[in-house]
């Protein structure tokens, strides 16, 4: 037996509540903070294995390049703890509805914008 179904292959017209797109992210962001561990153990091999190697690597933060790097990781640690966090709650039986995981998910996502833009004023301005 072969049912008709209609098939929406069309992906710009799926409607994903928002607690979709913050796990998303929360999964992007866990794939960023991998490569970012590597970038920053390599970074501080560096550093480590001489004189000159420190030098170059206190000149490499100052350049705008590396400060997008180091903005980029911790604004990637701090959206994935905000929501690590969301899920701790989550797993102790808080806001695991429909209705109140939409909620949590919008405070989660403005307070990790907050942290975030925070992080850009203090290495970009400071």
């Amino acid at each position: 037996m072969t049912k008709k179904r209609p098939v929406n292959l069309d992906v710009s017209t799926f409607r994903l509540p928002i607690t979709s797109y913050v796990s998303i992210l929360h999964r992007v962001s866990g794939v960023a903070l991998f490569f970012s561990v590597a970038i920053f153990l390599w970074l501080l091999e560096t550093s480590l294995t001489s004189d000159q190697g420190f030098e170059w690597v206190g000149n490499m933060f100052g350049s705008p390049l590396m400060q997008f790097v180091v903005w980029a990781c911790l604004s990637a640690l701090a959206y994935h703890m905000v929501m690590g966090l969301r899920h701790l709650v989550m797993d102790m039986g808080y806001g695991e509805n429909f209705e109140s995981g939409q909620l949590t998910a919008k405070i989660a996502a403005a307070v990790a914008t907050a942290l975030i833009l925070s992080i850009g004023g203090w290495i970009f301005i400071w």
